[in-house]
């Protein structure tokens, strides 16, 4: 049995296609078998939505009179900096940048409780930005200082474009130490005092999809509520790692690069986001169909929490010294139960990422889908898979002699 996407959209325009979610699947699988349930079902639809720091967008203002240079200059928006090394009035804001404040005034030196991230959800929330900037000022450009406040709706262009999204699969953060730890992963406790994950497991987009079979250049998806598109594998993009018998990655494996049009976005599904003693972030939503093209594709996707193993990583130690040392694999279902067990002790366990919400983001792609509102697109190139070869670097610290 196979289909191909473009008969699929044929059934979508008429309102046949049968959509279903990545949890619904799980079980018409088991009652109708994986043969009976592939011709039967056309869309299975994932969703996360977590803490995705290698995220941004780009702007462009549009011309003042007198013209400026924003390019080479600083621009602030509501105090948190953009990068200004692209065109006139072209900047990039990332996430996690920060207002210039001295983090050693804080108590913590990552204690920023407003970074890039908020400023991309107030500014979906139509609020008024503050943006200040300065230029050195040209004959083309020669006006030096600007000070305005700006909406989403007043910019000529502005593009959501985060370069590592929806890991598969991430790591489970503990701490042997004696000290608490305030970490990206949220604040981690002494003495194995508690274990944090990020992933939402069965729910998750390349968890369904763990060899890319569907997911590829070119994807359209559900992001930040919006409508975007994979745009190339996201940066650490890593699928040359152990896996299940079924393919199921058992480390941080693949990532996505993703866009899309931040002014059809909504500010609940991107959400500032800040980490006690880190710094800020964006909470991300995306949700990806995937085609059901052949048993195959079916057959991944009622992949289940048990069925997906994270690596237990100590941040105490093992993490910042770049260790590969693991110390238990633990499945999503022992993580979703609220405590695992590691060396004889039962430790309490909490996602940064929420279940409810990828769920969420779940069901409004099959209703989207549903509707005749969103179409399925080939995609224009696969990401790289085992086969490709690609083995993750690290820096090779170097001395530099004057």
């Amino acid at each position: 049995m196979t289909k191909t996407i473009a008969e699929i959209n044929e059934k979508i325009k008429k309102g046949q296609a049968v959509v279903v979610t990545a949890e619904e699947i799980i079980g018409i699988a088991k009652k109708k078998g994986i043969s009976q349930a592939a011709k039967e079902v056309d869309v299975v639809t994932t969703g996360t939505f977590g803490p995705m720091c290698s995220s941004g967008a780009y702007f462009n203002v549009g011309h003042t009179k007198p013209r400026i240079k924003l390019g080479g200059g600083k621009v602030y928006l509501n105090d948190v900096p953009a990068y200004t090394g692209l065109a006139a009035v072209d900047f990039f804001l990332g996430a996690t940048a920060l207002p210039d404040d001295d983090p050693k005034n804080r108590v913590f030196p990552g204690e920023f409780k407003y970074g890039g991230g908020h400023v991309i959800e107030e500014l979906l929330a139509g609020k008024d930005i503050r943006l200040i900037a300065t230029a050195y000022g040209t004959d083309c450009y020669p006006k030096r200082k600007l000070e305005t406040l700006i909406r989403l709706a007043d910019m000529n262009e502005a593009v959501l474009f985060n370069i590592r999204n929806a890991y598969q699969n991430y790591a489970v953060a503990v701490n042997s130490g004696e000290r608490i730890l305030y970490t990206y992963m949220g604040v981690v406790k002494p003495r194995f005092g508690n274990a944090n994950y990020s992933t939402s497991g069965q729910l998750s987009p390349l968890l369904n999809d763990p060899h890319y079979k569907t997911i590829g250049v070119g994807t359209r998806i559900f992001l930040g509520g919006g409508v975007g598109y994979v745009a190339w594998q996201g940066t650490q993009h890593n699928p040359n790692v152990p896996r299940t018998e079924n393919g199921v990655p058992k480390r941080a494996a693949g990532t996505l690069a993703v866009i899309g049009d931040l002014k059809q976005m909504k500010p609940q599904w991107l959400v500032g986001t800040s980490f006690l003693g880190y710094g800020c972030t964006l909470t991300v939503g995306i949700g990806v169909p995937i085609p059901i093209l052949s048993e195959e594709t079916l057959r991944y996707t009622t992949v289940t929490d048990a069925d997906i193993y994270a690596p237990v990583i100590d941040y105490a130690t093992a993490y910042p010294q770049r260790l590969p040392d693991v110390l238990a694999e633990v499945s999503y279902s022992e993580l979703k139960s609220g405590k695992i067990k590691l060396q004889d002790k039962e430790i309490p366990t909490a996602s940064l990422s929420s279940y409810h919400k990828a769920l969420e983001i779940a069901n409004i792609l099959k209703d989207w889908i549903n509707k005749g509102d969103f179409l399925l697109t080939e995609a224009v190139t696969p990401l790289p898979d085992i086969e490709s070869g690609i083995k993750l670097k690290a820096l090779e610290e170097r001395p530099i002699l004057e």
